[in-house]
């Protein structure tokens, strides 16, 4: 299975934020639409990616201040990326390996998505419960 699937499933919406925003709105975000990172965009580039790790390690280390800073000032500026024609199987190893839940799907330079750890389990689990039941049905053919 590729990552196209899993966004023909989910969907291609990207919440993405301006490198100038406060990091108080994008906890705003985050908050709000109950997602675990968000695209720094500029230009229809992107600038960084900012998770909700990244304002736990920079609340931890600067204090609450640091709400009033730009997203850019926080945000993992090296962002892995992936395709559309990626295995399921490719990207859980480069997640494992990198360390990271958020991963932008790219066609060419446009983005076209972003897939979260949550919605490769959330694949996987659908993907193992119908290998299941036709192996279910054949026992039953036999």
């Amino acid at each position: 299975m590729t990552v196209r699937a899993i966004l023909d499933t989910k969907g291609h919406q990207i919440m993405s934020l301006e490198p100038e925003a406060k990091l108080s709105a994008a906890v705003k975000i985050l908050g709000e639409r109950k997602i675990g990172a968000v695209l720094v965009m500029s230009a229809g580039r992107i600038e960084g990616i900012l998770s909700e790790r990244d304002i736990v390690r920079v609340l931890s280390e600067r204090g609450a201040l640091v709400l009033d800073e730009s997203v850019s000032a926080v945000m993992t500026r090296k962002v892995v990326s992936c395709k559309q024609s990626d295995t399921v199987g490719a990207i859980m190893e480069m997640m494992t390996l990198g360390k990271f839940r958020h991963l932008p799907v790219l066609d060419g330079d446009r983005v076209v998505g972003l897939i979260s750890i949550g919605d490769v389990v959330k694949w996987r689990v659908r993907e193992y419960e119908q290998e299941q039941e036709a192996l279910r049905e054949y026992i039953k053919t036999a």
